[in-house]
């Protein structure tokens, strides 16, 4: 934590297929895109690859979010992504945040089409615009409770 500033999180949009990132600036007020990672075979490989990220920006916590349904009653998915954050913060040895997901993805691809991105060019970046959206829900969250293990 440069100049007395606040602590970085990580967000994450995990899916079977992609792992969107984003990152706080070092503010922590404003979450921005990284990267959108493709799974790989090996968990452990996806794992390692997000542990260098979280290295590379200094991060003091990650955010990932919860798939939910709708209802708030968790889904066979919800089950899967908190067994792959548990995995994580083993590795890093950092504090798992996990937070609601429900709709970031739908929001995200909004986003997109508002910004003027034809739907067929969203799947490249719509990982990591949710996962921007999940982070900075996180921030905003944090900024208002003032406790960001809230």
């Amino acid at each position: 934590m440069e100049f007395g500033g606040q602590p970085r999180y990580l967000g994450l949009d995990v899916g079977d297929r992609r792992i969107g990132v984003a990152v706080s600036d070092e503010l922590g007020l404003i979450a921005q895109p990284v990267l959108t990672l493709t799974r790989t075979r090996k968990r452990r490989n996806d794992l390692r690859s997000l542990a260098r990220l979280c290295r590379r920006f200094g991060v003091a916590g990650i955010v990932v979010g919860n798939p939910l349904r709708l209802s708030g009653e968790p889904s066979p998915q919800t089950t899967s992504t908190q067994a792959f954050a548990a995995e994580l913060g083993s590795l890093t040895g950092l504090p798992i945040h996990l937070w609601d997901e429900r709709l970031s993805t739908h929001e995200a691809h909004q986003v997109l089409y508002e910004a003027g991105r034809p739907g067929q060019t969203h799947r490249r970046v719509v990982d990591q615009v949710a996962a921007t959206i999940i982070l900075q829900s996180f921030l905003d969250g944090n900024q208002r409770s003032g406790d960001p293990d809230s």
